[in-house]
């Protein structure tokens, strides 16, 4: 995996990551008292290092100020924070070539399949095969995990190959599951929960290549969910690559909506590839 990495730094009580290896900015957390004065300094950071894309997730409540200055909604989660407001994902853009979707057809058709395989199999409880294992990872997992990660990746917009982030991130507010088939580790995810606005990200999916076909990825994400719904957690959502049949395809048919497509978003499995926006209530309905 390429160990090129994005920095992650506050701005006074926001969160942003930003650098080379996905050529952007990321606005992940907006202090309502950083705004407006946060917008010129997004532009200000992505014109000093030249990156080709803003991308920012806040509550709609600020979306108006961000449509102002140049950006387009391109997901919308309602019921974010908190089971209450929703979060609009928001992208401006620097480059021409980066705000265009070069594969629109197959975003399209990936779509296409996941929504039709959702209306197949929507809820059917996933199983693991026999002889297969499944638990919440520890810290001593973590050198194995991060083999793992850098297997299945060629790139990845965060450090996942590196047992330490693996470990600051799960003393912080990170779950990661693994499956196991023989004791040989073959498949992972994370649970990345935000405890104050009770939402989690599914996300890290990984399954050794001759694993794949069977399942593994649903049945984490079905495990996840029983796990963050003990915690109270209200919505669960991911950013999956949209141009991956088998991950829309787990997420659609485990209940999860369609919120949009992040155009040219993060760099991943080696290039800079859209991402698709699912979410789902985890709240008793």
């Amino acid at each position: 995996m390429n160990n090129r990495r994005d920095i992650l730094e506050s701005y006074n009580a926001s969160l942003i990551q930003h650098g080379k290896l996905n050529n952007r900015v990321y606005l992940i957390k907006l202090a309502e008292a950083d705004y407006p004065e946060i917008l010129g300094a997004l532009d200000e950071l992505a014109e000093k290092h030249q990156y080709t894309k803003i991308f920012a997730k806040v509550p709609v409540g600020f979306k108006a100020g961000f449509l102002g200055r140049g950006y387009n909604e391109e997901a919308l989660i309602p019921a974010f924070y908190r089971g209450q407001e929703g979060a609009s994902f928001l992208g401006k853009y620097f480059s021409p070539s980066r705000a265009k979707e070069q594969h629109g057809e197959t975003l399209k058709a990936v779509l296409q399949v996941a929504c039709q395989k959702a209306a197949e199999n929507l809820q059917r409880m996933p199983v693991l095969p026999e002889g297969f294992s499944a638990a919440v990872a520890k810290q001593d997992d973590a050198a194995e995990m991060a083999q793992l990660y850098g297997r299945v990746f060629a790139t990845y917009p965060f450090p996942i190959n590196e047992p330490q982030y693996i470990l600051t991130t799960m003393e912080q507010n990170s779950l990661y599951f693994w499956i196991r088939h023989q004791g040989k580790l073959v498949a992972l995810a994370s649970a990345e929960m935000d405890p104050a606005a009770q939402n989690v990200e599914m996300t890290d999916f990984a399954t050794l290549p001759q694993y794949t076909g069977q399942g593994l990825a649903g049945f984490l994400l079905h495990k996840m969910e029983c796990e963050m719904q003990e915690r109270g957690l209200k919505t669960a959502y991911t950013i999956a690559r949209a141009y991956s049949y088998g991950m829309n395809v787990t997420f659609a048919k485990r209940g999860y909506h369609y919120a949009g497509t992040l155009v040219n978003n993060t760099n991943i499995g080696g290039q800079i590839e859209s991402m698709h926006v699912w979410y789902r209530s985890l709240t008793t309905e």
